[in-house]
């Protein structure tokens, strides 16, 4: 009897489970950690040098100090506004003979015109008390039998253009009971015209620098760049892309920025401490309680903001430019 030759069995096929994809959250935690090391290290060699490191913040620092202190002195001289456009008012100086009575009535009479915005009323006897305790000459002026300075109403126009400041001006000294009016806009509208002058001086000034610092944050990330030569070599032949090998320089770049952000930010204070004093001697000349006002928080975080991104503006110029050009032959 023959045997039949047994079934043969085909192999069943297993196929291995798929593995398991990568949370996003864990993607970014690799990506944050890898920027993370990459800044730590840039930072550490610099710090590795700290003579050519310091010598690169202070000319960095030097350069970003003098638009700083220029910004801080046009942001105190806004907060004189208030005073200036007082000084900008209309004074009109009343009959010698005007009652207390009169007075007020013209005051109300002149409040109630169009294009006066508020009214101020100085009584012939609070203008000479005033005048006493500000001129010195108290002890001299109580010997007089008279008073001899008129009641005055300041006058606060509504609007801010000179003409029409001026015809407000000229209808109310026609007005029996004022003996002249005094408007002195001139010299605040030659202030404003110097302040704007230097503002956009500043805002030039602050271009130029701020070009300057670029290039020199370029140059030398540029030499940074040719010293790390052989090691950028190895890292393309193994694969290495350009956006890998250039992240370093990058934050290179930040911290040259930063860092002269922060040294900017000291000349800054320490110009502030040395004319805060004679500053307010002279205001305290004036009977002015105004002073100074250095770098607030929001200022420091914007300047070193600033400070960083050109910082990164030149790292990444300097190698756009040269970094491809370093290939394995």
């Amino acid at each position: 009897m023959s045997r039949k030759p047994a079934a043969t069995r085909k192999p069943v096929k297993t196929t291995a489970p798929p593995a398991p994809k990568k949370p996003r959250a864990s993607r970014g935690n690799a990506w944050f950690q890898q920027h993370q090391a990459v800044a730590v290290d840039s930072l550490s060699r610099m710090l590795a040098e700290p003579g050519s490191s310091l010598l690169t913040w202070a000319v960095i620092g030097i350069a970003m100090a003098l638009p700083v202190c220029l910004l801080l002195f046009l942001q105190n001289f806004r907060q004189l506004n208030t005073s200036l456009e007082e000084a900008g008012n209309i004074s009109l100086f009343m009959q010698y003979d005007i009652s207390r009575v009169e007075l007020e009535a013209v005051a109300r009479e002149i409040e109630a015109l169009a294009g006066v915005a508020g009214v101020t009323l100085v009584t012939a006897d609070e203008a000479l008390a005033e005048f006493q305790d500000t001129s010195g000459f108290g002890n001299a002026l109580d010997g007089l039998d008279e008073n001899p300075l008129p009641a005055l109403v300041i006058v606060r126009p509504a609007s801010d253009l000179a003409a029409d400041v001026r015809e407000l001006a000229a209808r109310m000294e026609a007005m029996p009971q004022v003996a002249a009016a005094q408007v002195d806009l001139e010299w605040l509208q030659r202030l404003y015209a110097i302040i704007s002058l230097a503002q956009r001086f500043t805002v030039g000034l602050a271009a130029l620098l701020a070009l300057g610092v670029v290039l020199a944050i370029g140059n030398t990330v540029r030499l940074a760049i040719e010293n790390r030569r052989d090691e950028i070599l190895v890292v393309k032949l193994v694969g290495g892309t350009d956006a890998f090998v250039s992240r370093p320089f990058l934050y290179t770049g930040i911290w040259f920025g930063v860092g002269g952000g922060l040294f900017a930010a000291i000349v800054a204070l320490l110009a502030f401490f040395l004319l805060a004093g004679p500053f307010a001697r002279l205001m305290a000349l004036y009977d002015s309680d105004f002073t100074l006002t250095g770098l607030t928080a929001s200022d420091l975080l914007l300047l070193l903001v600033v400070a960083g991104a050109l910082g990164l503006s030149g790292a990444w110029l300097s190698v756009l430019r040269h970094l491809r050009r370093i290939e394995p032959a």
